[in-house]
């Protein structure tokens, strides 16, 4: 998937890295025995070291946030009027979020502590 960096809005460039790096941890967490390769994200937003399941999700997170119909007005998507995932990777990505960011917090990262719980 070819993206120009004019395509992305800050938004979405930041909502792109903060996917990324809650699946990295949740991958190293979860599959840390599984070989992983390098992801790399879009525009130069960074590479995620991520299992082949990981790598998946991360690269349908990646197109279906790209594809958001609400850009200009975007809430979280936990309280998005528009669901952009299917069922199953809804509940992945929730999944992902809980587990990571529990971690990240603990971690130091006080700065998810917005995104956690709004």
């Amino acid at each position: 998937m070819i993206i120009s960096m004019e395509s992305l809005t800050s938004p979405a460039k930041k909502d792109i890295r903060l996917i990324g790096t809650f699946v990295e941890v949740y991958c190293a967490g979860k599959h840390g025995t599984v070989e992983r390769a390098e992801l790399e994200l879009p525009v130069g937003l960074g590479i995620r070291r991520l299992c082949p399941e990981c790598t998946a999700f991360m690269e349908y997170a990646i197109a279906r946030r790209i594809r958001c119909p609400l850009e200009e007005e975007k809430p979280t998507c936990k309280h998005c009027r528009i669901h952009c995932y299917a069922p199953l990777q809804r509940e992945k990505v929730r999944e992902i979020m809980a587990w990571s960011g529990k971690r990240l917090i603990m971690r130091g990262r006080l700065d998810y502590l917005w995104h956690y719980f709004f």
